[in-house]
């Protein structure tokens, strides 16, 4: 029997921090001081944000960038696995994986407790927007919307513009995941009105807000912070933080500010999903018989 089902609740933490060069060693370090910080707290499990040990480099087109690759296992996964085995926590971790020369995937590598990998998921969904050249790094993922399973449950892990698909939050929670993870990357463009920043990071909350209430499980999101600016000198991203802890009806835990650094923790109460299921079964109501116009990319 998993020993995360004797547990009524569980301390989760979120670690949103500002990156301010490639420096890989420099934002490990400083993602290790937050980490260690949660898990003095008595924090089991941990979540950074979206390809945290460098700058967002998807704002411009460049070969150069795929130097910033490491092979998956490398020094990344070497040094993340023996922080969660020092502290013994379960440790939910982002990277710009070299799987070939010409091979790329934006890629979250889960650690049980242990330096060992635990599980891996491989971002589905690729964006390509201004700012977002995300189809020129990564190769949509190809280990399909599988759960990680780990000592504190099965955890559904997915990354960024994964967040805007009801599809992928489903397909997790149906294959058994009892807490979404949402690493993210996500900013304003420095066009954009104050009006339309706000919809835009409403409508981001909203969305995933929503996968917590739809399939009935706490949702952990972790997104950057600060300015990032491009390649392109004059243009860039303020990264909008925001990282948040849902619980299994969408109720905000925990919310962390724009634009600071920060981290959050929440006790989750490990059986409120088991109640809120028994009393909106909407698994139950599904009508699967009538669904399978949703593998078309269109109905004409």
């Amino acid at each position: 029997m998993s020993t995360h089902k004797l547990k009524k609740t569980l301390k989760i933490g979120v670690v949103q921090q500002v990156v301010a060069d490639d420096n890989k060693q420099t934002n490990w370090q400083k993602s290790a001081t937050q980490i260690e910080t949660l898990a003095a707290q008595g924090c089991e499990c941990i979540l950074l944000q979206e390809l945290h040990s460098t700058l967002y480099f998807c704002q411009t087109e460049d070969v150069n960038k795929f130097d910033l690759a490491e092979s998956i296992p490398g020094p990344a996964t070497e040094f993340f696995g023996e922080i969660a085995k020092r502290l013994n926590i379960v440790l939910v971790t982002s990277l710009f994986e070299k799987r070939a020369t010409g091979l790329y995937h934006n890629t979250a590598v889960v650690f049980d407790r242990s330096d060992e990998i635990c599980g891996m998921y491989r971002k589905m969904h690729i964006p390509d927007d201004p700012g977002f050249y995300e189809k020129f790094y990564f190769t949509p993922g190809d280990l399909g919307f599988t759960p990680i399973d780990t000592s504190i449950g099965k955890l559904g892990v997915l990354v960024c513009w994964d967040q805007w698909y009801p599809e992928a939050a489903r397909l997790m929670a149906m294959a058994g995941a009892e807490i979404l993870f949402y690493p993210t990357a996500i900013g304003w463009d420095a066009s954009d009105s104050l009006d339309e920043q706000k919809r835009q990071q409403s409508a981001w909350e909203t969305i995933q807000r929503s996968h917590a209430v739809a399939n009935s499980v706490p949702v952990v999101v972790a997104n950057r912070t600060g300015y990032e600016e491009s390649d392109n000198k004059g243009e860039g991203i303020q990264f909008w933080g925001h990282s948040f802890i849902a619980g299994p009806q969408g109720e905000v835990l925990a919310l962390a500010s724009d634009d600071k650094e920060q981290t959050l923790m929440v006790e989750l109460d490990l059986e409120k999903s088991e109640h809120i299921k028994r009393i909106w079964p909407y698994f139950r109501d599904r009508r699967i018989d009538s669904y399978k116009d949703l593998a078309l990319r269109w109905r004409d």
